[in-house]
């Protein structure tokens, strides 16, 4: 697979895609959520080909997994000489040399400086659940405080944690309790420039002023869960002054920050965490989907004297898997040497090639974006910005039809995480391609 930009040879799907497609509406849980036709039969750095031939630009990542881009040669190379090596032993009850390079890659790495230790599981809502543990462990407080539009995992306890849809936790109830939702750094109207700081000021001081004051004791709060940039909220960016306010907010009355960069992490914003680009020093980060490319690998990295918890407190059987790290490693050796700065490159490209959407297109409400995490807001039209739901999945899906894969994000948005390999010529594509269907709605 050499060609770097789509083919569309048959209808969507193809009738070897349609296929499958029946086959897996007999066996598959009908809780996945499939927003378009795609199958995938194979994949390299940023091109998806489906069983009858098609391929497509993917803007996805796999749900901005495959930061190394798909079936990335060294990426590859590193799975195949580990799992001819060893496979499986179990890092809970057994030691092996690559599990501890990567921790000590991953404390090296993250913001704040000081010794670090690391928890190692499977995936990212495992990541959360284990920092959920870790704070109740180390502050013996059981109350913990996230954000509205937040997405921390699907499991009960990173689930309570969740505020994006609420299908997500309809018919679930009851909850891990104890978890307080406050608003995420400015309200829906200075997501349009109004006063972003000084809301994102009064966010903060409405968690001490109104929940601490009224439902939530300080004294009772074990930590406070926080994307620096919201994913399944609709990719928000907030304002430096939220997480200079909420830093100062929780050394005052010593409650954890837990930074979830599930999604935002690895490289993906043009650094590797995205808590650089704030000034963000998290207790712990939270890491999974771009870690190891592809393979299932979740994180847990927390100030040394945080992760003093006993044997058997927490553990996993597969997580840090041999096969996964080995991944993990060369995934961020790749990082460090060039998918970092072009993220930061092609990002700010395309990003110059959409911010101006809004005054070409009257459906476009915002753009936003830091390196290959990008979000465009469709709205109804440019004075109510009344959200437009239905329109971005009428989009998502013209995409597709043309031949690129990109996913909604929030009520009302697109996000764009490609594979951190990208060219320009390939974000000229994206961006054409977006226009295009843009005219059309």
């Amino acid at each position: 697979m050499q060609p770097t930009m789509p083919r569309l040879l048959t209808p969507l799907p193809g009738p070897k895609a349609n296929a499958i497609i029946e086959r897996d509406q007999q066996v598959m849980s009908p809780s996945y959520t499939r927003s378009y036709p795609l199958v995938a039969d194979r994949a390299e750095g940023a091109i998806v080909e489906d069983p009858d031939g098609n391929r497509f630009l993917d803007f996805a990542a796999g749900i901005a997994v495959v930061a190394t881009g798909h079936c990335h040669p060294r990426v590859v190379s590193a799975i195949q000489d580990q799992a001819a090596r060893l496979i499986h032993m179990s890092g809970t009850d057994f030691y092996y040399e690559n599990m501890v390079a990567l921790a000590e890659k991953l404390a090296s790495l993250v913001p704040g400086g000081g010794p670090r230790r690391v928890y190692f599981g499977n995936s990212g809502t495992e990541a959360i659940e284990a920092a959920i543990k870790l704070a109740r462990y180390h502050t013996g407080r059981g109350q913990f405080v996230a954000f509205l539009g937040a997405f921390h995992g699907r499991t009960l306890g990173s689930l309570a944690l969740t505020a994006s849809k609420s299908v997500q936790k309809k018919g679930f109830f009851p909850l891990m309790p104890g978890v307080h939702h406050m608003p995420f750094a400015y309200c829906y109207r200075c997501a349009y420039g109004k006063q972003p700081e000084t809301c994102a000021v009064e966010c903060v001081k409405a968690i001490e002023q109104e929940l601490f004051r009224t439902a939530l004791p300080a004294s009772e709060a074990a930590a406070i869960f926080v994307e620096p940039v919201q994913g399944e909220g609709g990719y928000v960016i907030p304002p430096k002054k939220f997480f200079d306010e909420l830093q100062i907010l929780a050394r005052k009355h010593s409650i954890l920050i837990v930074a979830d960069e599930v999604q935002c992490g690895m490289g993906r914003t043009g650094k590797m965490f995205a808590s650089e680009h704030f000034g963000l020093e998290p207790d712990a980060i939270a890491l999974a989907k771009g870690i190891a490319s592809g393979l299932p690998l979740g994180a847990v990295v927390a100030r040394a004297e945080l992760m003093q918890w006993p044997p058997g407190a927490h553990a996993s059987t597969f997580g840090g898997n041999p096969v996964a790290v080995a991944a993990a490693l060369t995934t961020i050796e790749l990082l460090e040497q060039e998918l970092i700065d072009n993220a930061a490159r092609v990002g700010a490209h395309l990003m110059a090639r959409l911010r101006d959407l809004p005054k070409r297109s009257p459906i476009v409400g915002d753009v936003r974006g830091l390196g290959l995490m990008i979000g465009i807001e469709l709205v109804r039209d440019q004075v109510t910005k009344e959200r437009a739901g239905d329109l971005r999945d009428r989009l998502v899906q013209m995409c597709f039809e043309r031949g690129l894969l990109v996913l909604g994000a929030g009520p009302n948005s697109i996000r764009l995480c490609p594979p951190l390999v990208i060219t320009p010529d390939q974000a000229d594509f994206a961006a054409e391609t977006i226009e295009e269907c843009l005219k059309q709605l």
